[in-house]
């Protein structure tokens, strides 16, 4: 609930210092808990593309969007924390001016802003979004920018949140398998993502050794995903060796460390799967 004197102008004062002082309580009581410093600015709609890998942008013209979803700046971040509360006493005068005008039921024209999956990133407009969070208003309209990635961001709100995309984003970028094969390669821990390009790297080797021929790199993942991927996912299912909880690629990548191990080979069929659940 807004508060209200009657007197907007003292009004916007008090919202301002009240968002700096819980913009200082949430600073101290993040570096108590040991968050990471960058978490306690506001995040960078750069370092969010570039972890993502960027595809192209669109726009979608003025809209009205929740407040609560703008979490990034393009070239602020520093002035701001994540809620967009004032991190220091500087903007103060603009601060409480684009306050009082909303208190006094003004108009203001849109924000411009990024929309990155579900997320937002300020252009212009930085200390219109800080006074619609201190005052609690649910939306605002902006002009809007969609930006599509290589990987959707899924729940970023932080930069301890893109280290895990980012290394998605590189295994996509060195295995090139498409839309369907995007969405099936999901590791429930990023960390190994580095490992899989590499069994599916050298997999492609034996391939083209086979064959005599070298294989593009899109040619040779798409031929794993067909030929590899998807025939020993489907076995791994029929033999019941799906662990509860794992997605495909953490029973492939499972399954696949076993197989060598105990067979020293790269070989697959019917009869090394019954093997490999017997010794489940």
């Amino acid at each position: 609930m807004i508060r209200d004197t009657g007197s907007p102008r003292a009004d916007a004062e008090a919202d301002f210092l009240r968002a700096r002082r819980l913009q200082v309580i949430a600073a101290l009581t993040a570096r108590l808990l040991g968050k990471e410093s960058g978490d306690r600015k506001a995040l960078s709609f750069q370092e969010v593309v570039d972890a993502l890998g960027l595809v192209d942008e669109v726009s979608l013209g003025v809209q009205v969007i929740p407040v609560a979803q703008i979490v990034g700046s393009v070239d602020r971040v520093r002035e701001f924390d994540p809620k967009f509360r004032p991190r220091s006493g500087r903007s103060r005068w603009r601060f409480e001016r684009i306050d009082e005008a909303v208190r006094r039921g003004l108009p203001l024209p849109p924000i411009d802003v990024y929309q990155v999956g579900d997320i937002y990133f300020v252009r212009d407009g930085h200390h219109r979004v800080a006074v619609h969070r201190a005052l609690g208003l649910p939306e605002i309209e902006a002009d809007v920018r969609l930006v599509r990635t290589v990987v959707e961001p899924d729940d970023v709100r932080a930069r301890s949140d893109l280290a895990a995309r980012e290394l998605r984003r590189l295994f996509l970028q060195r295995v090139p398998v498409g839309r369907p094969g995007r969405e099936r390669l999901v590791l429930s821990d990023p960390e190994q993502y580095p490992w899989l390009a590499e069994m599916v790297e050298a997999w492609a080797a034996r391939l083209m050794f086979a064959e005599g021929r070298c294989l593009e790199r899109a040619e040779a993942a798409r031929r794993w995903y067909a030929e590899e991927f998807g025939p020993v996912v489907e076995m791994i299912g029929n033999g019941e060796l799906l662990d509860k909880g794992e997605t495909a690629a953490d029973a492939y990548m499972r399954v696949a460390g076993e197989r060598y191990a105990v067979f020293h080979n790269h070989t697959w069929n019917t009869e090394v799967i019954a093997e490999l659940g017997r010794r489940k």
